[in-house]
């Protein structure tokens, strides 16, 4: 069971020759990086220096070695050494010796395929060599009982074959390791799992891409019907559609093309009169909400969906025209960021990319690419409001498409590509010369002064071919079944970097950010609906451990533990099957399980402070201190709809109103909170230690230690004896017995960052009897008192807190022109009339709520959900506000109005506490200071709440 990525094992598993521990990672969230910093972590704690790395295949110990090379400066910073690394070569035995006698970290990296070698060179490690005096190579490797790290040991001991099996295990046997470390994201065997960051977590965490798929189906055909593929529904400047069809030439031949057709449009005379047309193919309706077009002969195709006489040269063609749009979209708002963005296509023959026989060595991909390539760039560059930079990127290639597309293959001995051959009993191709192509020059490939954006492979889906800016992956080819949906996109998950290589994660972009820059669309060769399902069904069955329902025995039998700030047990309870009962109920009467067991959509809206507030909220006063353990079970829980999978083909951009972002009216908005502040803080301690001793009075209440006693008798039935329990009853322990001594106050001043002195006078004002409260349950008194002290610290944040404007203003244009802000039509995207921009994007139903109240009040001139490049400093973190509003009043005035929404309980501003509470306080001085008080700021979730604020404002 995955807590917060986390798991503990109370027993060690010594069933295996040799100590193994197991680290799951999910594809794509660094594991190479998290097994460099634990030899690190290793070598300080313990001292352990000596370290071998096996890996399945040579691509994957490239990588590794890459890995180790561009983050040898950034570890030897943080830890003050560096690290000594080689790969294994037979040839080249001397660096073995090395690696035995330097007193610093060394790590050999070797591939399985070293363990399955039989040449002279291969033996020459189990040899006696003058070079070692007399010593064999192995010998000298296992005397240093060196730590194994094994890179996805469900390859490296082979898929079943006894023989590479047998032979890899002999070999790891050989080094006399010291323990094991296996780390994958498909571990066979879960031998002492000490961690745990499974696919959920990765999601959760924003440590992957997120996953949108653009799905293409085959609707069928019958004698009646034509082709028709629907490609896109325009909205502006009027709404049409983007139709495929088929067309009479000039020369009577039949030839597909794409046109934009209007409501009431009739296909059989624009196609040249082909017969199939001929029975109701005229358009009756266009829906851009739900992504549809309806015919007068009830046809209803939605979009991505083909229909009529199609081959798999079509299909493959509106992949990659799909392909290519998607990139382009992706490619214009990542180049304003200075991230290079890849496409790549999986094919099942080299011959369909180029084909070395023929005297044009296009393949048919090659050809139909740059057909397409070129017709979309055109378009695109017709478009007057491209961003004139990314106007000449794409210009720069137009004339040459060939530069823009490459394929990366094995070589055989004459230099031509050919199909990979993978050998039987193995996983995975040792195709170096393509390794060199796609990884070795991976610094080139992100560059934008290298043409080179889509890439064309063969053998590019096992571990080890990732690229962290692969935004697009199509698979050109039926369908396997022995090849997986996390096996395909697992190629593109891992976050993006930049022209600096930065990573583009959260701590770069801000949460609110990450996952809408990093997006990884999948083009698939079946419908939307049946991709989702099956990488659903795919992630599900890799997870098998978390629970998939709240219920009570989610809670029985576990043991709760509560750790303070050093990671200390201060309290713990084992969870019978009546206390179980009690938890669940609780969560359910707090609205906080839905009737399918799930955690309902109120609890899933809150931030994960607000979540464990309404945790303690609805739990008896003596499971309180329990509600973080129960929270991290609660979120443990996995059900589908914690991976949304996006429609690519209803995704849309938001457009910004240049009419209504040239208006006077939101130039006055902008003009008066566009103003950057600075704040200072001043802590009164004296004003602490008041506050503290009057709530530690008033509020401190201690988990009394408890003894539950249950009577019970035998009896006898058909079915043998059983137990009945007759009563149930429970008595406080008095005084319980403690041999352990506490340094009271310096737990207390190391909990809550202040001076003993400052601990000391708040302790010494405590009443007796609530000082007396210590002796019955110190651990627990410990944490009471932090807790308390610490809310009045945040309190203190916020009573004292002083923001100061500064001369420098925000880019209106960065954040509001240049912004790329995503969503799914009719999932998190909406139309709208006096939003900002033409549609509006909600996170929350509080949200969508309150931007539909506002689309209709008639005193709303305008509003626009603020983008997350706009934020506030605050003491706890950068803060972006919600909503900004203009209202119209009486003799042509307009009220600002700046709004938080928020839907948590029915008094809001009490039910935000500690982080939100101060961001929303030191919010509310910001645009206090910055506006002069022209501007209001408020916690609302309703717009009749906003309209009560603002006349009590008056």
């Amino acid at each position: 069971m995955s807590i917060g990525g986390k798991d503990k094992n109370t027993k060690i598993d010594n069933s295996k020759d040799c100590l193994t521990l197991t680290v799951e990672m999910e594809t794509g969230t660094g594991k190479t990086y998290t097994y460099i910093k634990t030899m690190l972590e290793l070598n300080k704690q313990y001292g352990w220096s000596k370290f071998i790395i096996v890996v399945p295949s040579i691509a994957i110990r490239e990588g590794v070695a890459k890995t180790f090379e561009s983050t040898f400066e950034h570890f030897k910073q943080s830890y003050g050494v560096g690290v000594r690394y080689f790969i294994y070569n037979s040839s080249h035995l001397d660096q073995i010796e090395a690696f035995a006698s330097d007193a610093g970290i060394n790590v050999m990296i070797v591939n399985t395929q070293a363990f399955n070698a039989r040449g002279a060179d291969a033996r020459r490690i189990d040899m006696v060599l003058d070079q070692f005096r007399g010593r064999r190579p192995i010998d000298v490797i296992s005397a240093t009982h060196p730590i194994m790290i094994v890179d996805e040991p469900q390859s490296v001991l082979g898929n079943g074959s006894k023989a590479k099996l047998n032979a890899t295990r002999v070999g790891l046997a050989k080094f006399n390791p010291l323990f094991f470390i296996n780390y994958s994201a498909t571990h066979r065997d879960n031998y002492n799992m000490v961690y745990r960051l499974d696919a959920v977590d990765a999601y959760q965490k924003k440590l992957v891409k997120k996953i949108a798929v653009k799905g293409i189906e085959i609707s069928g055909f019958n004698a009646s019907s034509g082709y028709l593929y629907i490609e896109a529904i325009k909205e502006k400047p009027t709404l049409k559609v983007r139709l495929q069809f088929d067309k009479l030439s000039a020369t009577g031949n039949v030839v597909k093309t794409s046109k934009l057709l209007d409501k009431g449009d009739n296909i059989y005379p624009i196609s040249g009169e082909i017969e199939s047309y001929k029975s109701g193919f005229i358009i009756s309706e266009i829906n851009a909400v739900e992504q549809f077009v309806e015919f007068t002969n009830g046809m209803k195709l939605s979009v991505g969906e083909v229909v009529g006489n199609t081959n798999e040269e079509d299909l493959r063609r509106i992949q990659i025209r799909e392909t290519i749009r998607s990139h382009f979209a992706k490619e214009e708002s990542l180049f304003k960021r200075g991230i290079k963005t890849l496409s790549l296509f999986f094919i099942d023959e080299v011959s369909k990319y180029r084909n070395y026989d023929a005297i044009d060595d296009k393949g048919i991909y090659a050809t139909i690419f740059e057909e397409e390539y070129l017709n979309i760039a055109r378009d695109r560059l017709a478009d007057p409001l491209l961003d004139a930079s990314y106007r000449s990127y794409l210009e720069r290639e137009l004339q040459s498409p060939e530069n823009v597309h490459a394929g990366y293959f094995s070589i055989d001995k004459k230099g031509k590509a050919v199909d990979s051959k993978i050998k039987r009993g193995s996983e995975s191709s040792d195709d170096i010369s393509a390794y060199d192509l796609i990884m070795k020059n991976k610094e080139q490939l992100l560059s934008f002064e290298e043409p080179v954006r889509f890439i064309f492979s063969h053998s590019a889906l096992k571990e080890g071919w990732d690229n962290p800016n692969v935004f697009q992956i199509a698979t050109l080819r039926q369908s396997s079944s022995d090849i997986k949906k996390r096996q395909e996109i697992g190629r593109g998950l891992r976050l993006a970097v930049n022209q600096n290589g930065e990573r583009q994660d959260a701590q770069s972009l801000g949460e609110n950010e990450v996952q809408q820059v990093n997006v990884l669309t999948v083009i698939a060769n079946e419908s939307y609906e049946t991709f989702a399902r099956g990488l659903q069904s795919e992630i599900s069955d890799a997870i098998k451990n978390r629970p998939k329902f709240i219920e009570p025995n989610l809670f029985e039998g576990r043991e709760l533990v509560v750790e303070d700030s050093t990671g200390q047990v201060t309290d713990r309870m084992m969870v019978d099957n009546t206390q179980a009962a009690e938890i669940w109920s609780s969560l359910k009467s707090g609205m906080l399980i839905d009737k399918n067991k799930q955690s309902s959509d109120t609890y899933k809206n809150l931030s994960a402070p607000e979540q464990l507030a309404a945790i303690q909220d609805a739990l008896d006063d003596d499971l309180k201190i329990f509600a973080l353990p129960i929270q991290n079970l609660i979120n443990s829980v996995y059900s589908p709809q914690d991976l949304p999978i996006d429609n690519e083909n209803k995704r849309t951009t938001l457009k910004l109103n240049r009419e209504k972002y040239a208006s006077k009216e939101f130039k006055s908005l902008w003009s008066k909170i566009n103003r950057k502040s600075y704040y200072t803080v001043d802590f009164d301690d004296q004003e602490i230690i008041e506050k503290s001793i009057q709530l530690i009075n008033k509020n401190l209440t201690v988990k009394t230690l408890k003894a539950r006693i249950t009577e019970g008798n035998m009896s006898a039935n058909d079915t043998g004896t059983s137990f009945t329990v007759n009563d149930k009853r429970t008595t406080d322990i008095a005084s319980p017995v403690n041999h352990v001594k506490y340094d009271l106050i310096g737990e207390v001043s190391q909990n809550v960052g202040l001076l003993r002195k400052t601990v000391g006078y708040i302790l010494t004002g405590i009443h007796s009897g609530q000082f007396a409260k210590y002796q019955s349950n110190p651990e627990n008194f410990i944490v009471q008192i932090s807790n308390i002290i610490n809310a009045v610290k945040a309190q203190n944040i916020i009573s004292h807190i002083v923001y100061n404007k500064l001369d420098e203003v925000w880019d209106e244009d960065a954040i509001f022109a240049n912004n790329d802000i995503q969503g799914i039509m009719g999932q998190n995207v909406f139309d709208a009339k006096k939003h900002l921009y033409d549609k509006v994007r909600v996170d929350s139903d509080v949200e969508k709520r309150f931007a539909s109240e506002l689309d209709v009040e008639q005193n709303v001139e305008m509003y626009v959900k603020l983008p997350g490049g706009f934020y506030i400093n605050t003491p706890v973190g950068k803060y972006n506000p919600d909503w900004a509003i203009i209202l119209n009043e009486p003799e042509q005035k307009h009220v600002y109005f700046i709004a938080e929404t928020k839907g948590v309980s029915e008094n809001i501003e009490l039910s935000l506490k500690g982080v939100e509470n101060a961001k929303i306080e030191s919010a509310r001085q910001h645009f206090k200071i910055i506006s002069n008080s022209e501007v209001t700021y408020d916690v609302v979730d309703s717009y009749e709440k906003m309209m009560d604020k603002l006349s009590s404002n008056i």
